[in-house]
């Protein structure tokens, strides 16, 4: 089965619900894997790409160690976010990891800003990805003859496979211990089967929403839109204050400087149905934020709704109750531990 054959069977099918609370569980308690061939792979080769890629996203991959990563943003000269992506550092290249549907916006803005500068940008179309995530994750890679020393979050290692060429990266999830498989369009397969072959759970794209929300990670397109600014997502993270300019660096320091912006990202806890995106939160009738994505998250003791959203700064205090439509939010912090066996991932 191809990559792609993988990626429709999972996330094109009906979603049972006791189905994805099972794959939920071995996210949050054991160890899943899951088709990651939406994430698109572009590679940065020439003298200037450090100084060119420095310059135009918010994080700081001057210094950037071989061998490791930093999550960023691409801003307009506005300030606004017109995607967001990882950078890593290969030694001879840099390589930018995104969502495919962001691919074609941001190679246009690249070649846009590429006057004078040696930079050769290629999309890597023949690269895929899978990822592996929960607490068993390094057990189950190592039982399935996947060897690699510890890895801090955003550091990567190449290796070889049964004769296959691929790189192993940890992600930055706070919530649960996950990694990403970087590696040959079409070694996917044999890959994809040696793991779920080693008693690895295949989980579909249903558990993978319920673990993002869970985790409190904003998705482009969805929970981070082009209207926002970067400190308004809480992604500190994303940010770099002392790297230099970059394209809408003077809007993030202003922001910096004057004493932040007037709304935040945070979580709720729902009490009544659960709220669709773009429903617009609530306080003495007056609107003062919206929830972006909403869940029903399995625990041991039924499910429970959460959502993310944006709220006003002063409103944004643990435990504040505010309304969206004709459920009750309660404010509450990222992620939600609780539901993630009690604890997060340690670095």
């Amino acid at each position: 089965m191809s990559s792609a054959a993988v990626h429709n069977s999972l996330t094109s099918r009906v979603a049972n619900p006791d189905e994805v609370r099972a794959e939920f569980a071995e996210l949050v308690f054991g160890c899943g894997v899951y088709d990651l061939s939406r994430r698109a792979k572009i590679s940065l080769t020439g003298s200037d790409r450090v100084r060119w890629l420095n310059g135009m996203i918010t994080n700081n991959v001057r210094d950037l160690p071989v061998g490791s990563g930093v999550y960023a943003f691409l801003l307009n000269p506005q300030g606004h976010i017109l995607g967001d992506l990882y950078g890593f550092n290969r030694g001879d290249s840099l390589f930018v990891d995104t969502d495919q549907s962001q691919t074609e916006k941001l190679l246009a803005t690249f070649e846009h800003y590429i006057i004078m500068d040696d930079v050769e940008i290629a999309y890597l179309e023949q690269m895929t990805s899978i990822g592996v995530a929960g607490p068993k994750t390094r057990a189950a890679l190592q039982a399935a003859g996947f060897e690699f020393a510890d890895l801090e979050p955003l550091h990567f290692v190449d290796t070889t496979w049964q004769n296959i060429p691929l790189t192993i990266v940890r992600n930055d999830n706070t919530g649960v211990e996950s990694y990403e498989l970087w590696l040959p369009r079409d070694r996917y397969t044999q890959v994809w089967d040696a793991l779920t072959g080693s008693g690895v759970k295949a989980v579909g794209a249903a558990a993978i929403e319920l673990l993002r929300i869970a985790c409190g990670i904003p998705r482009y397109g969805q929970d981070i839109r082009e209207r926002d600014l970067p400190q308004e997502t809480e992604q500190q993270r994303a940010l770099h204050f002392s790297k230099g300019c970059y394209i809408g660096q003077e809007i993030v320091e202003r922001i910096r400087s004057r004493g932040g912006v007037h709304r935040k990202f945070s979580g709720f806890e729902v009490r009544g149905p659960l709220p669709t995106p773009g429903t617009k939160i609530q306080a003495e009738g007056k609107d003062v934020g919206e929830v972006t994505s909403a869940a029903f998250l399995p625990a041991a003791d039924g499910d429970h709704a959460v959502a993310l959203g944006y709220i006003r700064r002063e409103m944004a205090t643990p435990g504040k109750e505010v309304q969206a439509g004709d459920a009750r939010l309660s404010v509450a912090t990222l992620p939600f531990t609780q539901y993630l066996g009690g604890q997060t991932a340690k670095d």
